[in-house]
């Protein structure tokens, strides 16, 4: 082959080798945008499935919150004798009743709202059991009065893990 006929082939080869090239990158490109937006299509699918059930999972949550504060959980929950202990084992198994109740939800929450409701559970659960250790308090009304009465000069931890909830919803949308 010759020097002239080697240049006529190249001048053959070489824009047909631009084009594949060219056309491979297009079409590289075209199926990562297609992978993409399948991807997104997908996501979308399952967001628009799993946001409905993580709602209702902060809705349940925050009513778990109100039922335990305690001038709420108090209310709902009288004394039926006079024994204060009777009482705030009686307290405490309503807050556990309840917690039970929505312990599923946790998968639907992130993991720092799910540890502020379990501190809240836990510290209503402890001023209950600090108040009932007082040995001023004889009564289960007696009981009933001073947590009721604490709880109108302190916010309740129901109260904060509440306003994170709010600002966790807030954030989905």
């Amino acid at each position: 082959m010759d020097s002239a006929n080697f240049l006529k082939f190249l001048s053959y080869v070489i824009p047909a080798i631009i084009t594949g090239g060219i056309a491979y990158y297009f079409f590289k490109q075209h199926i990562k945008n297609e992978d993409e937006r399948r991807h997104f299509e997908l996501r979308k699918e399952k967001q628009s499935t799993s946001l409905p059930l993580r709602l209702q999972a902060y809705e349940r949550m925050a009513l778990f919150l109100e039922r335990i504060s305690p001038a709420k959980l108090l209310v709902r929950v009288k004394p039926t004798g006079d024994d204060k202990i009777a009482y705030q084992t009686k307290l405490v198994n309503a807050i556990e009743n309840e917690f039970e109740h929505n312990l599923a939800q946790q998968i639907y929450l992130t993991g720092e709202c799910w540890n502020i409701i379990l501190a809240a559970k836990n510290t209503t659960m402890h001023q209950i059991r600090g108040a009932a250790a007082d040995t001023t308090i004889n009564s289960a009304r007696e009981l009933q009065e001073h947590i009721l009465k604490e709880g109108s000069t302190k916010e309740p931890p129901s109260n904060t893990a509440l306003a994170f909830i709010k600002e966790e919803v807030h954030s989905i949308f």
